[in-house]
């Protein structure tokens, strides 16, 4: 039985991963659909579903995978090129909900991706899986010059919320609980800090560390 399904596709933070899995041997193979194709243009002409096929065509043949092995296919969206790619070459696939073992390989796959890119793993824990778009939208903004760049900039949702007004000043925390979104170490009590707040689907408050710049 061959496993197909994506993990990302709706985290602000990175591309999406695409995974193949021989549930028998557990063979897996996998690979990133690059966060340029979900720029404005590539993403509009919804160019990453053809990124889909090609990624899926390659992990058939370091698969080995054969015609009359039984695949089963994601429902999602993500996948729209691809069952007809899969019916054209005469692959038996049927559509329906991944569960394990690729479920959790893939899911941990793209954790670990996005903590490469800088993502602290703690931040991972606290945003759930999926990554929450607001939650993930404060570490952004703590660095917004170097982060803006890994997002999914094509979403409607970012052309809403990716451009805000910040309004920024130094402050002093007496009780600190926080740590820094820019660098991810703690902010020590009675500590001079830097505030930035901005509203997006309600007001937010980041505190920073004043050598944070």
């Amino acid at each position: 039985m061959i496993q197909i399904d994506d993990a990302g596709s709706g985290s602000l933070i990175g591309g999406t991963c695409i995974g193949v899995m021989r549930t028998e041997t557990g063979e897996f193979y996998y690979d990133i659909i690059p966060i340029s194709l979900y720029q404005p243009d590539c993403f509009e002409k919804k160019i990453y579903l053809d990124e889909v096929v090609r990624i899926i065509e390659k992990s058939f043949e370091v698969l080995g995978v054969s015609k009359d092995e039984n695949i089963e296919v994601c429902r999602g969206y993500m996948f729209d090129k691809l069952r007809p790619w899969l019916k054209k070459n005469q692959y038996q696939y049927v559509n329906t909900s991944i569960k394990e073992p690729l479920q959790s390989k893939i899911e941990y796959t793209f954790s670990q991706y996005v903590v490469g890119l800088g993502l602290p793993e703690q931040y991972i824990t606290y945003t759930k899986y999926p990554f929450h778009f607001h939650r993930l939208l404060r570490w952004v903004y703590a660095d917004y010059k170097n982060r803006k760049q890994l997002c999914k900039r094509g979403w409607k949702s970012w052309e809403k919320y990716g451009n805000l007004s910040i309004e920024k000043k130094n402050g002093y925390l007496k009780h600190s609980w926080y740590k820094c979104l820019k660098c991810g170490e703690a902010i020590n009590s009675e500590s001079p800090v830097q505030i930035l707040k901005y509203v997006s689907n309600r007001p937010n408050t980041i505190y920073m560390h004043m050598d944070c710049e």
